[in-house]
């Protein structure tokens, strides 16, 4: 197994949380509590506890609440990425940081990204199957029909030695991408627009046979609208009796 951990995870705290509101009017979605937690210390907790250095973490709406949450933690290093002109998108978000993810694999991370841990821990896992002599990009993926809060149909389907490829149109795919991955910051050296947006990314990787899916150890929870929150802090409670 490798002993490979990234040191540094490109956190998205930047998006408009349109579809929490009316959650989202006053509070950015990061912040929004599950189980007595905001949903980005989720997260941060993890990648700590994974032994991650350093999060970079973009910003847009309300996102003096977001710097102010952030300053008081110690581990990771938090730095952040301001959007507040202009919002880029993940692809932009990321080429925007480009400078301070150096040239390593990242991990990158939604904010609504967590879940209820398995046996064994996923960052770890998740590192320990990056393999950059076959693979581009290694996304956590979960089962389809086995996560909370999935209301779409799935969005790759998995071969027997990881590889991932796109859903095809109209069809039901076993596997979701969780938020969360690695990712060489090659892929966006070249890339010259502002806003752009990340999936492109994923779907040149798998044409390329690039793309490789982890599976997740444990119940993934997409809280992606605040009808989830209720049945997620559900789950949670669940798991820790």
């Amino acid at each position: 197994m490798s002993s490979f951990m990234p040191a540094k995870a490109m956190v998205f705290a930047a998006g408009l949380g349109t579809r929490m509101r009316p959650l989202t009017d006053h509070i950015p979605k990061p912040l929004i509590k599950v189980a007595g937690k905001p949903m980005i210390d989720h997260m941060l907790d993890r990648f700590e506890a994974a032994g991650v250095e350093t999060a970079i973490v973009n910003v847009h709406y309300l996102a003096d609440q977001i710097e102010t949450h952030l300053a008081a933690r110690a581990a990771p290093k938090i730095v952040i990425s301001d959007e507040r002109g202009k919002l880029l998108d993940q692809g932009g978000g990321i080429g925007k940081a480009l400078p301070l993810l150096a040239d390593e694999p990242f991990f990158v991370s939604n904010t609504d990204a967590f879940w209820v841990e398995g046996p064994r821990d996923n960052l770890r896992r998740l590192a320990a199957g990056w393999d950059p002599d076959r693979m581009d990009i290694l996304l956590l993926v979960a089962a389809t029909t086995a996560s909370i809060g999935v209301d779409w149909p799935g969005d790759f389907l998995m071969s027997a030695d990881g590889r991932l490829t796109r859903r095809p149109e109209r069809d039901v795919a076993p596997f979701v991408y969780t938020g969360v991955g690695i990712l060489k910051p090659e892929l966006f050296e070249s890339e010259t627009r502002d806003v752009y947006r990340l999936a492109p990314f994923f779907f040149e990787a798998a044409e390329k046979g690039r793309l490789f899916g982890q599976r997740l150890d444990g119940l993934w929870l997409h809280v992606g609208v605040p009808q989830v929150i209720e049945e997620a802090e559900r789950t949670i409670l669940r798991s820790v009796l």
